[in-house]
């Protein structure tokens, strides 16, 4: 069980990185201040500051987010907030902490009368609470802020907020995400592919013969060709392998070229065997054929991701065809449970499921459902239309009613896949 939880926890950490990276990358490309990169969420457990970002680790490993500033967050010192300030050696404010849980050596406190962090980044309050006159501080570009929680973040002038950079920075920046996602799957399979020597390439031909099987006794041998089955042709390992399961306990005449170029109709009759779901099928005892040259395993992670997409997409299209149900999705909860069964098959099985979810997180995020990443990159296209954005208010309405809905959807899916796992 420790096993299953830390691959868990493994797996969606290295997704999520992957994922924030890739908008972390092309924000800061794009001069947008990135203020905090986490991993996980809730509580902090450990920050590490280095230039303008703070990297955060938080105590729910199901997740992570990257704060652009000005980007769906909202840091507010209001009037009559009580705050300290470190000032430099010119007395400009190099340090705003609003926390109560960190107290700073030498630093001054007032009560806020009048805060502008963006503007003309100016503070002024009424100093040890003095109430007779206001004190106007100026306040440095890269001037930190200490939030309640104790994590230091900078704050951000309006020319390195996210609205601030050109529509098609913002375009990239939103769909970098999901790129990076598919960029992950692509590699996962490639390093799939050589660890297992090769790939598989369906071919209608003969891979590994196991020992003492119909197929070594029918004198089948490795790199024969099938061209026929009961005089049906042939032409993939698919094609093959389906008439095959089709026909136990049946006897079939394979039309085989050998390697040498003789050809021969061999006779053979398909052991029945079972199915994990229980369901009987014929099985003659061969493997498929692997290629296992450089560039097929290069370019298997291209076929295989595009393979897992397509599924995905064929999956979501089936909603407008036959329906939705809660059963077509899965949550952290499905996520586990399939995990657990992942880890027993060693680390190429969980290479492969992180390969699989990276595909899945990638396509999901694409979706045009507001708080997700297909969502503003919707709201970039008609602002692009429009020539102006959406107000604030109207995109502040859009993604929240997206927000519901997502939190909808993930309550449901995480109740059925707790029904249909543990109950």
């Amino acid at each position: 069980m420790i096993t299953t939880i830390l691959t868990f926890i493994l797996v969606f950490s290295i997704l999520v990185v992957f994922h924030e990276y890739g908008h972390y990358y092309f924000a800061k490309k794009s001069g947008i201040l990135v203020r905090e990169f986490a991993i996980g969420f809730g509580p902090k457990i450990f920050s590490y500051r280095k230039n303008e970002t703070t990297y955060t680790v938080r105590l729910l490993p199901v997740g992570g987010y990257v704060r652009m500033a000005g980007y769906e967050e909202d840091i507010e010192i209001k009037p009559g907030t009580p705050i300290s300030l470190v000032l430099d050696a010119n007395g400009k404010v190099k340090m705003i902490n609003t926390s109560k849980k960190k107290q700073l050596v030498n630093a001054t406190p007032i009560e806020v009368s009048a805060v502008d962090l963006e503007k003309d980044l100016f503070i002024e309050g009424f100093v040890n609470g003095e109430s007779e006159q206001a004190t106007r501080f100026s306040v440095n570009r890269d001037a930190l802020l200490i939030e309640e929680d104790g994590t230091e973040v900078q704050i951000a002038p309006l020319d390195v907020q996210f609205q601030s950079a050109s529509l098609p920075q913002r375009m990239m920046t939103n769909f970098a995400g999901p790129m990076n996602n598919i960029i992950l799957a692509i590699v996962s399979f490639i390093i799939l592919a050589f660890i297992q020597g090769g790939v598989p390439s369906y071919v209608n031909e003969i891979g590994e013969v196991l020992p003492d099987s119909t197929a070594e006794q029918a004198g089948l041998v490795e790199g024969d060709k099938v061209s026929a089955i009961d005089g049906e042709k042939v032409s993939n390992w698919n094609e093959m392998v389906q008439i095959i399961q089709a026909n136990p306990e049946e006897e079939l005449v394979l039309s085989v070229q050998h390697e040498d170029g003789s050809e021969e109709d061999i006779t053979i009759v398909p052991e029945t065997t079972k199915a994990t779901d229980g369901t009987e099928h014929g099985a003659i005892g061969i493997q498929v054929p692997m290629d296992t040259s450089f560039w097929a395993k290069i370019g298997s992670g291209f076929t295989q991701t595009w393979a897992v997409a397509t599924q995905i997409v064929a999956a979501l299209a089936s909603i407008f065809t036959s329906g939705f149900s809660v059963d077509m999705f899965g949550g952290p909860v499905a996520i586990y449970a399939t995990t657990e069964a992942v880890v027993a098959t060693g680390f190429i099985g969980v290479l492969n499921w992180l390969a699989f979810l990276s595909v899945n997180l990638g396509i999901i995020n694409l979706m045009p459902i507001p708080a997700l990443d297909g969502g503003k990159l919707v709201l970039n296209i008609i602002e692009g239309v429009r020539g102006k954005p959406l107000s604030e208010e109207k995109e502040g309405v859009v993604t929240l009613i997206g927000v519901g809905l997502l939190l909808l959807l993930m309550l449901a899916v995480t109740w059925n896949d707790i029904q249909r796992y543990f109950l």
